[in-house]
């Protein structure tokens, strides 16, 4: 039985506790951490959890019957607690993004290797079944290669969205929309396109007034065997339509699922492969359905993972490329320059004061609630 403690108790910590209750009999909630200790009464209360409330993480640190701390605080706070945990010999399961810097990523990674403890980032989307089928048909080959890869991470969000204490400053949430929005999106790119080369982009604030940080942003990036790509984050799309689209040599697919390919007139021009879309078709329906799905199946990997000392899906090595990505995003759009990757200690960005001392305000945030009366989260 692996024991769990739970530190942070907000928006989307129900999406780990439901997925600890699931397993109950692999896993049990020992602990729930809050600095509003209320906070997390009304979860155990609501869920029917029988486990202390402490309002410090550290209180759960020499507890040797928790092995697992499910981290779901503020972003700016990620390092700090999973170092921690590490280092008291806890396993550790972090929220997206993975921390605030590629430094502290590095530092909890090495946490990690020196304990012998799994790291995982929560990175729900990949525990999808169109989207490890899409994986499986690009690994497969069966399109080709990969020449033009499109993402659009749209999203839409009322102008009180950044009221919330965290959220809207860089020091504290660490980034805006292409952090804590696409994240799930470029994760997914890299994970079925390794990490570009480089990338050149640009970033905005154009609705949101009371966020220092960006509602927008467009990146322009080049993978190393030649393909293009295009990346667009954004919290001012209404529809909040969510696509990655491949476009390889034979034929293209995408997420939400879907297949288009032609073949060659003898003038260049193009007719549909009516054949081609019914091979590939079959392949994707020939593979099996996921048994668990987003946070239920990644906490079922990340449980199994202690079980059985393997890596998880998602490692510290995972969560460290997708902000990889961002960080470059935020270096290209406030630098104005072409980025090259991968970004080691010399980046100009690799330190949090590094981008703090950098970054542009693009408002100065003057309103702040401490929680909304409606808290729902969307993934």
């Amino acid at each position: 039985m692996i024991g769990v403690a739970m530190v942070g108790t907000g928006g989307i910590s129900p999406r780990h506790l439901q997925a600890y209750l699931t397993f109950s009999a692999r896993a049990e909630i020992r602990a729930l951490v809050d600095i509003v200790p209320e906070r997390a009464h009304e979860k155990a209360k609501t869920l029917n959890i029988s486990a202390p409330v402490y309002d410090a993480y550290q209180r759960i640190l020499d507890d040797p019957s928790i092995q697992l701390v499910s981290i779901a605080t503020p972003p700016s706070t990620h390092a700090e607690i999973a170092m921690a945990a590490l280092a008291a010999g806890k396993h550790v399961l972090v929220e997206k993004p993975m921390a605030s810097s590629l430094a502290e990523c590095d530092q909890m990674i090495q946490g990690a290797k020196e304990a012998g403890r799994v790291l995982s980032v929560v990175a729900q989307n990949r525990f999808r079944t169109p989207m490890m089928k899409l994986k499986r048909i690009l690994d497969s080959g069966v399109i080709g290669r990969v020449v033009h890869v499109a993402v659009e991470s749209y999203w839409w969000r009322g102008p009180q969205y950044y009221d919330l204490w965290w959220r809207g400053t860089w020091e504290s949430e660490g980034g805006g929309v292409t952090l804590n929005h696409a994240v799930h999106h470029i994760d997914a790119l890299q994970w079925m396109m390794g990490s570009p080369a480089s990338l050149t982009a640009e970033m905005g604030n154009v609705g949101h007034e009371n966020a220092e940080v960006e509602d927008v942003s467009v990146a322009i990036l080049r993978f190393q065997q030649g393909a293009m790509g295009q990346l667009t984050s954004s919290v001012v799309h209404h529809g909040q339509e969510q696509k990655l689209l491949f476009q390889g040599e034979r034929a293209a697919v995408g997420f939400p699922w879907q297949i288009q390919a032609e073949r060659s007139q003898p003038n260049g021009f193009p007719v549909a492969n009516r054949g081609l879309v019914e091979e590939i078709q079959a392949l994707y329906d020939s593979y099996p359905a996921l048994t668990y799905e987003h946070h239920l199946g990644q906490i079922d990997d990340v449980l199994t993972a202690i079980e059985h000392q393997r890596v998880p899906l998602i490692d510290g090595q995972s969560g460290r490329r997708t902000l990889e990505i961002i960080t470059a995003i935020y270096e290209s759009a406030t630098l104005g320059k072409r980025v090259m990757l991968p970004l080691g200690p010399d980046s100009t960005f690799y330190q949090k004061d590094d981008l703090l001392r950098q970054v542009p305000r693009f408002h100065t945030k003057s309103r702040s609630v401490d929680a909304f009366s409606v808290n729902e989260i969307t993934t």
